[in-house]
Formats: structure tokens, sequence, C-alpha cells
């Protein structure tokens, strides 16, 4: 079968990451990849691995007749079976121009999950409202990737018979134990082995909530001196003023270490003791998974369908609250030090979850039961 897919753009970020790996681990459908903007990060990724990648090269908030065109004679001469889009704003204009050029089977993909004034764009807002009216006459079903998100757009009036979850799905060999990758990037950091070593990966975003982590890892400090935390992501780096300046507020900058973005994720993942997530807003944040199947607990705030992830493998707390945070590291903290069967019971139980759950095979199954269910 052939698989369009629309998506507003191919730069680092979550939805983009499950595109790809979708994309590349379905070998059953050809796919083919229209990104509203340019290539970005993935484009490049998915053409050396033989996906075809179309781009509308739209600037961001900005609509181009051309693009729309562009997109509308190559669905009408090649008739996909089923047209996927992602995200908010390829739900409207892939949705809408997919119908025009008469295809029926369209699924939207819905990657978020709070629509908060103040964090998230006013134009996000206006088309994640517009889309829940056209919701009932556009899409034959919706996509989201966690049931909070499907919880919270049904609310705000997306059609509520038409939604389905599948969780995002990880390739289990890309992420899994490696004690020498561990043992590099500790030693890349001057770290020695046994140090424990507090991460993070993400974007600087204020849905990240990062004066959360920051205030938490302030209170840690008072308990337990000996420890780093490296954070690893988009404008997570020293040219960042702003997060410096708070780290600096705090006297942290002895144990926090801004390293900026990384390809060798898996190598980051299992160097960390420990992984932080301190979002105030999520909808399944890849990151957890990605630790987990690395053997790493992890604490995080219970926003999206974090929970659901971790299970009982790691620590859930409430977002915004800096001394639960910080109350659930030191927890984790202690039950490292003691390095017993306990928390080696836990890496494991972390590593069987996401292989069990979470895998790109029980990805691909779900997405083709929803294309040609």
């Amino acid at each position: 079968m052939k698989v369009l897919h629309v998506i507003t753009g191919l730069n680092d970020g979550g939805a983009e990451a499950v595109l790809y790996r979708l994309c590349t681990s379905d070998k059953s459908n050809q796919h083919i990849v229209f990104s509203m903007m340019d290539e970005g990060k993935y484009g490049p990724a998915l053409k050396d691995a033989g996906i075809k990648v179309k781009c509308l090269n739209m600037r961001p908030g900005r609509v181009s007749l051309f693009g729309l065109w562009k997109l509308f004679v190559f669905l009408r001469k090649h008739k996909p079976d089923v047209v996927q889009t992602w995200m908010y704003h390829a739900d409207l204009i892939g949705g809408i121009i997919s119908r025009l050029a008469g295809v029926k089977n369209i699924i939207w993909g819905v990657h978020h999950t709070n629509l908060e004034p103040g964090k998230s764009k006013r134009n996000t807002i206006v088309v994640a409202k517009l889309n829940a009216f056209i919701s009932n006459f556009v899409p034959r079903k919706i996509v989201y990737c966690a049931q909070k998100s499907r919880e919270i757009q049904e609310s705000i009036g997306f059609n509520n018979s038409k939604g389905v979850v599948v969780h995002n799905g990880y390739n289990v060999a890309d992420f899994q134990p490696n004690e020498n990758l561990s043992m590099e990037f500790k030693s890349e950091m001057l770290l020695k082995n046994d140090d424990i070593l507090l991460g993070h990966v993400g974007r600087f975003n204020p849905q990240k909530d990062y004066k959360n982590l920051i205030n938490a890892l302030a209170l840690v400090s008072k308990q337990f001196d000996a420890f780093k935390a490296v954070f690893v992501g988009t404008n997570l780096d020293k040219n960042n003023h702003e997060l410096v300046t708070q780290i600096e507020s705090k006297n942290l900058l002895d144990h926090v270490e801004l390293i900026g973005r990384r390809e060798d994720i898996p190598k980051v993942m299992n160097a960390y003791s420990l992984f932080l997530l301190s979002s105030s807003s999520e909808a399944f944040p890849n990151v957890l998974n990605e630790a987990m199947a690395c053997g790493t607990p992890c604490v995080t705030t219970d926003v999206g369908d974090a929970a659901v992830i971790v299970g009982d493998t790691g620590w859930i707390v409430p977002p915004k609250n800096p001394q639960a945070l910080a109350d659930a590291i030191t927890k984790a903290i202690e039950e490292i030090k003691t390095n017993d069967e306990s928390w080696l019971q836990r890496k494991e139980a972390c590593r069987k979850r996401i292989v069990n759950k979470f895998s790109i095979e029980k990805m691909i199954e779900s997405y083709n039961r929803v294309w040609f269910g």
C-alpha cells in the first residue's frame, strides 16, 4: 500500500523522530513524506533509507499557494491509499488538501497534550480549535500518541468517535544497555565509572520547565554534594544566557554541565545513572522510553502518559513542584549508592517494560490496523 505522510517540518522533535522510525521500519508499505517546510534534520536520513521526501518550502507561520497546489497535484496524480498527517498544522492543511484531491482515507496525528496560553503559540491554539471543528468532516480516524492527549483534545471538541491511541514505538536494538558506551561518555565528562551522573535530554522550551529542574537540583545539592548533572539537547548549551543565569543563581555551576545537541543519544542514556524529566506538559515523552530501554531508571513529572511509560520502574511526581522532584531524586540517589540487587532489578525492569510494551513492531502493527482496518 502507498502511504503519504504530511508533516509540518522535519527538524529535531518527538513526532519527527517517530515518523522517521515508522517509515524506515515498516517494510510492508511504500512511504512518501511531504514536509510543509524544508528537509530539516530527518529529510536526508529518510532519503538515505530510500524514502521519497518532498518539501513545500513554506516559511513558519506562512502558507504558500504554490506549495498547496504542489501537494494537491501530487495527490491527484499518485492517489495514495492513505494520507497520514502529523501535528496540528499538517492535520489542518494536509487534511483539507487531501479531501479536495479526492482522498477519503485521511488519518490525523496529534502529538500535543495541554495548550497553555503563554507557553503554547497563539497560532497553534487557534489551529487546534479549528481542527476540533473540522474533525467531524475531514479525518476518518485521529491517532493520538497518548491517552492524556486524546482526553484533552476531545474535551475541546475533537470528534470522540474517531480517536485511537497508538503509543510511540522504539527500536530497542538501537537503545540497549551497553557498559562500554557508558564508560566512554563518563570518560569524556572526566568522571569515574562509579560516579553518580544525573541527566536530561531535551530542548529549551517553556513546557520543559527547566526552572523546576534547576530548583530541584539546588535542593538535592544540599544533601548530596558528589553528583554531576549533564543536560543534552538543542539550546541546552553555554550560549543560553537565561539557563546559565538560572544555574548560576542556584550555585550549581560545579554540578550542572550544558553540552548542547548530540547525535550519540544511546551513549548518553547509558551513562546516566538516573534520567530526569521536569516538564509541565508532554504528550508521550520519547526520552523516557529511550532512557529506560538503556536500563536507566527515570524520575519524571506526571505529565501526558509519562506514568504509563514508567509504571513502577521509577518515580512519578507532580509537575511544578521542585520539592517533590528533589525528594524523588534524593530517594533514587540513596538507592543508587547502595548498589545492591534492588537497583539492578530496577534497571532490568526498565528495559523489560519498553521491550514488552513500546517496541517499534507494536507501533507498526497498530498504525497498519488504523490505516487499513
